[in-house]
């Protein structure tokens, strides 16, 4: 998988006219903290949590991609709002490093080449699956204990429509593809995002 274009979506793919919430000085501070936390993982140190603005600790979900020499390297995100954003961020960061089963352990000699890009992300919400927009909404798919996410980049970037969109999403649940169609809930959220790239 290749990095996504450079400067992406404010918000979410596609709706960079929206507002962003965070500030430059906010991207900088959540970026620093997620190569932080990586670096105290990897090298097995404790992280040392630098003061955060109020507005950093509310409780938000988000997800924490990884990228080395142009290639997906670990991603991991948690969707409910549960701890203030700057722990979702250095939890994400060191999870995406170490605990993506997709991939090794990120070693110390690959943590300073990494990329990071962050996706924060709005609550979740009931959605139809006309309501779909490629680019701009997420996707959680749940039917009874299984539940399969995609974040709202994804398919823009495998270039699906909306209906390979909700059938990818099951099928990351371990439905079967149709499952959408068969009486799984389908949730959407939205996601500012952001990483390295935006503030070279």
């Amino acid at each position: 998988m290749s990095l996504p274009p450079e400067n992406p979506a404010t918000t979410a793919v596609g709706t960079s006219a929206v507002q962003p919430e965070f500030s430059r000085e906010d991207r900088i501070l959540l970026l620093r903290l997620a190569h932080q936390a990586i670096d105290a993982a990897v090298n097995r140190c404790e992280l040392t949590l630098f003061p955060m603005p109020a507005h950093l600790a509310q409780a938000r979900g988000a997800f924490t991609t990884l990228y080395l020499d142009g290639e997906l390297r670990g991603c991991v995100g948690y969707v409910l709002p549960v701890v203030p954003l700057y722990r979702t961020v250095a939890e994400s960061a060191r999870a995406a490093a170490l605990d993506d089963v997709r991939f090794s352990p990120v070693t110390p000699a690959e943590a300073p080449r990494l990329e990071v890009v962050l996706n924060i992300l709005s609550p979740l919400r009931p959605i139809t699956p006309e309501q779909v927009e490629i680019g701009r909404h997420g996707l959680v798919v749940t039917l009874e204990m299984r539940r399969g996410l995609l974040l709202p980049q994804v398919p823009v970037e495998h270039g699906w429509d909306r209906e390979t969109y909700l059938c990818q999403t099951c099928r990351k649940a371990g439905l079967p593809s149709d499952a959408w169609q068969q009486g799984a809930v389908l949730e959407a959220f939205t996601a500012e995002i952001f990483g390295d790239r935006d503030l070279v």
